[in-house]
């Protein structure tokens, strides 16, 4: 019987820098879920890899004084290595630089023009250089990009678009008819909503204002804009070929059964991407799940706030295992979890180090203290062991069922509640006492020896999440782990096997003050980047002794009716009470400034701004990120005293 294919992307890793544990995140969850369908016995092509074009990585090549390329080798060797220490089992890595990928983007990009779906047009509006996206001021958050926060700069050029309005009612129907497409729910109701309901713009799929991209061979002034590319990469991967000479991979694997992607580019994968695959006649995929985040304590992880971990720096304190198995079971399915030291800590304390590594080390020892590490099944039962077995062999049938929903943190605790139950069969039986009455030995005997089969189908489970952990557990137990077919049956294991003499400590315990000296270690500096401010001619101290600057106090501050961005302030400047207007409303509340002293020049022509005067300037610090800080005077000062 030939074996039910299963084709599972992750998105490919930007190759601006080294990914934190947020991004590893989401490739140990996508090896999860393939290894799991391994073990079921399907057929899986497992495929991750780079994007590397871009503005963004033009830039940060040139300041590094290396070339894109050169850049992107780098940066691609590094996230494939710290996938290849995840133990991640990718059957392919590819790369957006790749000479294949390239060819068929190209031909991509001429065939939707040549039937019409893209057209050259120019483009006006903002543009979010790290998300490499463009939006409409009415899609700004805050004046800022909705993805990432960052600031957002005017931008106009000369592009190709995709008609995406040409295909949304088609997408719209296909979303409304196929009810696991978009994953979860919540997911599948922000697209509709915010996006496709209202209406879609057509895309932006060129740019010209740089050059590290694929170059649109119609048109050589054009680079294929970022998405067009890197979303092409699920099919090209699998030997797309759009001539019609495709590789046996893309007629056998396509449609994938999961793209797995981060929620923050749920639109791009959700619209832009099915639309694509229309406009080209290829089946879409059959679901796309957009996981949550994975944030630091104080909030999402940032080289600017210098909180962001690290894949490798957490396996170098607790290991491989415990890291995969701390990001699969503290992630939930649809809001963003939480990572700290001290939580990995607590959790590798508890239930890696005493529910799993303790109840393994103990059935070891014990069978060894007892027989001589001889497993033997004398078949001496009680009620209390077919409870044990009534939980050991349902979990699988839940696991399955959490795992078929995507649910794997719930999967995992369901094979650990089974573990729990076997520490309390312990309790229950008292292996101790039958020890000391030769009477008992039988009892104890099968007593180890149910311990031992659920540990074994335990550690079969667990392989998909914890894969050295379950071989390492099985290995002390001198057996194999089972298949699928197998883990709701007991009592497969051989009696008569012989454990080992000498049981490994899985998991020690930790203590929390040693991992946080030792996290210091790796604790990266903030980053602080200086604002790039325009030199000004050099003046004289007589040119600066014109402008007369002096303390005021604010007296009342409210919005400008008929301006978003003016507050009027009522200023006290000595016996002077003066109307100033200030473009600062998108930075203040008016009721955050009334009673400050703030730094004023007085001095300034009056002038009218939206109808209201302004008798003065209101002086403030501004950088480049898009932050802004009104100039108050340090010590209580007289208002009207003179700032010289």
């Amino acid at each position: 019987m030939e074996k039910k294919k299963y084709y599972l992307t992750t998105a490919i890793a930007y190759t601006s820098g080294k990914p934190h544990i947020g991004n590893t995140y989401e490739v140990v969850l996508a090896d999860s879920i393939v290894r799991f369908k391994r073990q079921q016995g399907y057929d899986v092509r497992f495929q991750t890899g780079t994007d590397e074009h871009g503005q963004k990585i033009e830039l940060k090549a040139e300041e590094a004084g290396i070339s894109p390329k050169e850049f992107v080798d780098k940066v691609s060797s590094e996230i494939k290595s710290i996938w290849d220490l995840m133990n991640t089992s990718y059957d392919k890595f590819i790369r957006t630089t790749d000479d294949y990928h390239e060819k068929q983007v190209q031909k991509i990009f001429k065939k939707l023009y040549d039937q019409g779906d893209i057209y050259k047009g120019h483009y006006e509006g903002m543009y979010c250089t790290p998300c490499e996206s463009f939006f409409t001021e009415s899609q700004l958050v805050d004046g800022k990009c909705p993805d990432c926060g960052r600031e957002c700069q005017p931008a106009k050029e000369e592009a190709y678009f995709l008609k995406l309005s040409k295909y949304t009612d088609r997408l719209i129907e296909h979303i409304n008819t196929h009810t696991e497409f978009i994953q979860p729910e919540s997911r599948k109701n922000e697209m509709m909503n915010n996006f496709l309901l209202p209406g879609l713009q057509d895309l932006c799929v060129s740019r010209t204002s740089f050059k590290w991209g694929i170059p649109v061979i119609f048109d050589d002034k054009h680079v294929v804009y970022v998405w067009l590319d890197a979303l092409s990469n699920y099919i090209t991967g699998l030997g797309y070929d759009l001539d019609g000479n495709s590789d046996e991979l893309f007629e056998h694997y396509w449609p994938a059964d999961l793209h797995l992607i981060g929620k923050d580019i749920l639109r791009f994968h959700t619209i832009y991407w099915p639309i694509m695959l229309m406009a080209l006649d290829i089946p879409l995929p059959k679901q796309i799940f957009g996981h949550p985040w994975l944030l630091q304590g104080d909030g999402k992880m940032s080289k600017s706030k210098g909180n962001v971990i690290y894949a490798d720096d957490l396996v170098s304190i607790f290991g491989v295992d415990a890291v995969r198995y701390f990001v699969l079971h503290e992630m939930p399915f649809d809001n963003d979890g939480v990572i700290t030291w001290e939580l990995v800590t607590e959790r590798v304390n508890s239930d890696l180090a005493n529910t799993l590594g303790n109840l393994v080390n103990r059935t070891i020892s014990m069978s060894n203290k007892y027989f001589g590490g001889v497993v033997n099944n004398s078949g001496v039962s009680e009620a209390v062991d077919d409870e044990l077995k009534e939980v050991v062999t349902s979990t699988y049938g839940k696991v399955t069922e959490k795992m078929d929903k995507l649910r794997v943190a719930d999967a995992i605790t369901e094979i650990f509640t089974m573990f729990k139950r076997c520490n309390k069969y312990i309790d229950e039986t008292t292996p101790w006492i039958l020890a000391k009455d030769e009477a008992t030995k039988p009892r104890l005997e099968t007593v180890l020896y149910n311990l031992v089969e659920s540990i074994t189908i335990g550690a079969s489970m667990l392989k998909p999440f914890m894969p050295e952990t379950a071989d390492k557990i099985v290995a002390q137990l001198n057996t194999t782990l089972r298949n699928a077919e197998e883990l709701g049956e007991f009592g497969k294991y051989v009696s008569g096997t012989k454990v080992t003499d000498s049981p490994e400590i899985l998991f020690a315990r930790l203590d929390v003050e040693e991992v946080l000296k030792k996290a210091e270690e790796f604790k990266p500096a903030p980053v602080v980047k200086y604002p790039e401010v325009e030199p000004k001619e050099t003046i004289t101290i007589d040119d600066f002794d014109k402008i007369q600057l002096r303390v005021g106090e604010v007296l009342e501050c409210e919005p400008v009716k008929k301006s978003k961005k003016l507050l009027v302030f009522k200023i006290r400047i000595g016996d002077e009470i003066r109307q100033i207007v200030s473009g600062i409303a998108q930075y203040y509340k008016p009721e955050e400034l009334v009673g400050k002293k703030v730094a004023v020049v007085t001095n300034l022509k009056p002038v009218k701004l939206c109808g209201v005067e302004s008798q003065g300037m209101i002086l403030s610090a501004a950088d480049d990120q898009g932050n802004l800080s009104v100039m108050t005077v340090q010590r209580d000062m007289i208002a009207g005293s003179e700032i010289c």
